[in-house]
């Protein structure tokens, strides 16, 4: 491998548009793997939106806006001359026959019951195509395909065993508007790149799931949040009628199996997560868990001593799913027992309905002056250090940034205890039931009255994040992800061998002679893998060793040579550990050999 791996980085609604967990996340691979250049495929709700984080030199940024466009092809560098003939050759005969099919497939499969991801991803995989020749707008918005649409839905609607309401012409329009606008992903080139990367099992996957079609590009998929469940629980605070309900819930239930049936390797951020994704069928073998993780360095040298009065903060953007709501109503309770309180929340609106909510019930309850909107900061670690308690107030998350950041810069944290938060607290916080104001409210009191408690949680948090949650591990189980996608080697976690050699002694391999190179390098690394369960550390790296020298032109060479690496580290011998590591990086030609002694 001469040249840096190439990763397609696909999120929606966040980075680098958007401050919260998931954009920290993107922004800390982007930033730190140095090996790595990243092309980031940000799929927005409109293309005015600020951005908040700026990019490296090295990172290319594709815009995909969902609306805000008069033109779908607004959002793309796209020659006059190449969109006027796309227009040309969009007449009634080519919709007729070239559309009007894959159109009617992708409607009946978003309005089924029963999820066919292979029959999606090949219906979008003809549209991809045929849109690279034919117009998106006049196409969708032809009066054959609407004809098509009111006859498929009303259709489907009469058939009992698919449990659709009856919609009226405004549901019609809106629900196709959806179809318009969330599949105007398919109008969008998808660039080539080693490894494909998605930050929910959502809408931003799908141009994963076209670039492996496309190019056989790997496809890696990280859940943050259970991008399904999310989408229920915010269902609720939508006014839409029962058809338009059914229709957006079975449209995300497609996406999201789409993602799940085509991604290579599925790594939620907490083992919370795998519990849906083996309901919705994703083979157990293809989920590792990846927890989120911090610069420790960063928080630690931010360290001060508080003076002031006792203050509650709140790091998360102003949206439903973060229940802000819950977290005034319980300010309010707190202050009757202590006046001079004080709460601040750092973080941007993503939903402004919301945030009017959340400053109509301020007002009501009289907190003004002691609830305080800090908005987006550039400074977390400064932020964490302007509070005695860190609270979280979530109705779903999955391993909150907020969390662990919160623990390495040695706050007390109180929060729900949803999706991955007991993961990361431990025994170290306060855990409270969603919803529940009282409870948030008395473990607040708890933390701001006992300061002995509040060390005392910090502490133990602080080494439990030091010892489980660092950037470093972070940075090197998602650059050997990279690498084992893109070189197509396998993480091979065989069956434990019945008989294992006495600690110090040897572990011959055998070598048979019909044996391809190939098989006997997997043989080795099959052994290494074994040794390293059992903790056989020496002869694992021995093993690696052995792969490597069996074919050291192998693509998986550098797989094992970071793998010998993170063993030396693992027992303390750093400099060897640096040796292999330079070694790693001469082969994915990140440095330059003169480097090397």
């Amino acid at each position: 491998m001469s040249e840096k791996l190439v990763v397609m980085m696909s999120t929606e609604g966040t980075y680098p548009f958007h401050q919260g967990g998931v954009s920290t996340w993107c922004d800390i691979l982007i930033k730190r793997l140095k090996s790595v250049d990243y092309v980031i495929y940000s799929v927005l709700m409109d293309p005015f939106v600020t951005q908040k984080f700026q990019l490296p030199d090295s990172t290319r940024l594709i815009k995909m806006p969902l609306w805000g466009t008069e033109e779908p092809s607004e959002h793309l560098h796209t020659p006059f001359s190449q969109t006027f003939f796309s227009k040309r050759r969009t007449t009634e005969q080519s919709i007729r026959h070239l559309f009007l099919p894959l159109f009617t497939d992708l409607v009946q499969e978003l309005l089924s019951l029963e999820k066919d991801p292979i029959r999606l991803a090949n219906t979008l995989n003809a549209l991809y195509e045929y849109f690279q020749e034919y117009e998106f707008k006049l196409s969708f918005k032809s009066e054959l395909a609407w004809d098509m649409y009111k006859t498929i839905v009303l259709s489907i609607a009469q058939d009992p065993k698919y449990r659709l309401a009856q919609p009226d012409i405004y549901s019609l329009i809106q629900s196709l508007g959806w179809v318009y606008r969330f599949f105007n992903i398919l109008n969008t080139p998808i660039p080539k790149a080693h490894v494909s990367h998605a930050s929910a099992a959502a809408f931003c996957g799908i141009p994963c799931v076209l670039g492996k079609l496309q190019n056989k590009t790997p496809f890696m998929l990280t859940e943050h949040g259970v991008y399904l469940r999310e989408q229920y629980l915010s269902l609720a605070k939508r006014e839409y009628s029962s058809f338009l309900n059914t229709f957006l819930i079975r449209m995300i239930q497609s996406v999201t199996s789409l993602n799940y049936a085509f991604a290579d390797q599925v790594s939620p951020v907490c083992e919370y997560n795998t519990r849906w994704e083996k309901r919705f069928d994703v083979d157990p073998g293809k989920i590792r868990v990846i927890y989120n993780g911090v610069d420790q360095q960063i928080f630690k040298e931010e360290s001060t001593i508080r003076s002031g009065p006792p203050t509650v903060v709140a790091v998360a953007r102003i949206d439903p799913i973060k229940d802000i709501l819950t977290l005034i109503r319980s300010a309010a309770i707190v202050k009757e027992s202590i006046p001079d309180v004080k709460y601040i929340v750092y973080g941007s609106v993503s939903v402004p309905e919301y945030y009017e909510e959340c400053l109509q019930l301020r007002e009501r309850l009289g907190l003004q002056e002691t609830f305080i909107f800090a908005g987006h900061t550039t400074s977390m670690a400064a932020a964490y250090q302007s509070g005695d308690v860190i609270a979280l107030s979530s109705i779903s998350e999955a391993f909150p940034y907020s969390i662990v950041e919160a623990m390495m810069s040695g706050k007390a944290c109180i929060a729900t205890d949803v999706g991955g938060i007991k993961e990361a607290l431990g025994d170290t916080g306060i855990l409270v039931k969603p919803f529940d104001t009282e409870a948030l409210a008395q473990g607040t009191i708890k933390l701001l009255r006992n300061p002995d408690l509040r060390e005392s949680m910090a502490r133990d948090g602080m080494e439990r994040a030091m010892n489980f949650f660092t950037l470093d591990r972070v940075l090197e189980q998602h650059l050997k992800s990279y690498i084992k996608l893109a070189v197509g080697a396998e993480d091979f976690i065989p069956a434990v061998p019945a008989t294992v050699a006495p600690a110090g002694e040897t572990w011959p391999v055998p070598r048979p002679a019909a044996a391809s190179s190939k098989q006997r390098q997997q043989l080795y690394a099959e052994k290494g893998y074994a040794l390293l369960l059992l903790g056989y550390y020496r002869e694992a790296i021995r093993q690696f060793r052995l792969a490597i020298k069996e074919a050291p032109a192998s693509p998986s060479v550098p797989v094992w040579v970071l793998e010998i690496a993170h063993t030396y580290k693992s027992i303390g011998e750093d400099e060897l550990a640096a040796h292999e590591m330079m070694k790693y990086e001469l082969l994915l030609g990140t440095v330059q050999p003169s480097r090397t002694a």
